[in-house]
């Protein structure tokens, strides 16, 4: 039987449609539609991990002013965009409706916390720490030291020191705050005359 090459073309692609119809193979064209990411047209804001010592980078997308995203940071030397299981779920401590947005107070003797301002806090705070301050401040204190004889023999001897110091309050710092703050609460703290400072990192 003669096949022109038109025939062969017309009997080969039927074949070809045939086949593929009995397989069941859908021949439609894919869409090339992307989804809209999460984050498009948030703003991100570069931030550290408030957790731990160690310090990891994550950014921060909002959009209106609500947290919408967080992630580790790539470029951060610390984690390079990865997070443990805390950093992770950072995201939850803002949008979250248990998160306490108000301070509580529980008077002495009390059993329930009840809500109060931020300004009657911060004065109530403020108002112990001076009470405690004023009510704990040493310019002298006494030590024993052993002190050279003349004849070459050492005496212990109770002696006077200036010191300018509270024992009542010590304070804990933060290992989210960078080296300015730090250094600016040490100051602050030092002034007060406080001695038992301590750092989270640190410790």
């Amino acid at each position: 039987m003669a096949l022109s090459r038109r025939d062969f073309l017309k009997l080969s692609g039927g074949t070809a449609v045939a086949g593929v119809a009995g397989t069941g193979i859908v021949t439609e064209v894919a869409s090339a539609e992307v989804p809209e990411v999460r984050i498009a047209g948030a703003k991100e804001t570069k931030t550290i991990c408030p957790y731990c010592s160690v310090g990891c980078g994550i950014l921060v997308h909002t959009k209106e002013g609500k947290v919408i995203n967080t992630e580790g940071d790539t470029e951060h030397p610390i984690n390079e965009g990865t997070l443990c299981s805390k950093g992770a779920s950072l995201y939850q401590i803002i949008n979250n409706p248990l998160r306490l947005s108000k301070p509580k107070y529980r008077a002495p003797g009390a059993s329930d916390w009840k809500e109060v301002e931020w300004d009657w806090a911060l004065d109530e705070i403020a108002g112990r720490i001076k009470e405690t301050r004023d009510r704990t401040f040493r310019i002298n204190s006494k030590s024993k030291i052993k002190e050279k004889q003349p004849d070459g023999t050492e005496k212990e001897i109770e002696k006077e020191f200036v010191v300018n110091r509270t024992d009542g309050i010590a304070h804990v710092g933060s290992a989210a705050l960078d080296n300015e703050e730090c250094y600016m609460l040490q100051k602050l703290l030092r002034s007060w005359g406080l001695v038992y400072i301590e750092h989270q990192a640190r410790i």
